[in-house]
């Protein structure tokens, strides 16, 4: 009877601690996992930005044709439901928005390359 008990016990406390574990775990991996999207969202951002000053005064029709190009990612940053990570989605609107991003890179003869943007962030502390 004893044994039964103290297995029960066991076996409760156990599963409580591994339940708030399992929590801290989840949160810890779900702000990493935001920080990183964020982070890429911020970089499709400000590169659409810059591009975009950089060729606004220009007026041949190729520069017209990659400001529009640009606008239309900046709009789609806009629109993406980014604030809700429940969302589901998300993951398509990040596909969407990774697409996007290595069109505008096509018109613009820039590489598409994030990977080396993480590299730089990743040593940068503040």
């Amino acid at each position: 009877m004893a044994e039964e008990r103290f297995h029960g016990e066991g076996y409760k406390e156990g599963y409580e601690k591994g339940a708030h574990k399992g929590l801290q775990e989840g949160r810890r991996h779900g702000a990493m996992h935001g920080a990183q999207l964020s982070a890429e969202v911020s970089f499709y951002h400000g590169f659409a930005v810059t591009w975009k000053c950089l060729l606004w005064n220009n007026t041949d029709a190729k520069t017209r044709k990659r400001v529009k190009t640009l606008e239309a990612f900046l709009s789609l940053i806009e629109k993406s439901l980014l604030d809700d990570p429940q969302s589901e989605k998300l993951k398509e609107d990040m596909d969407k928005l990774r697409a996007k991003f290595r069109q505008v890179c096509s018109t613009l003869n820039v590489p598409a390359d994030f990977k080396d943007f993480l590299k730089l962030a990743a040593g940068t502390s503040f």
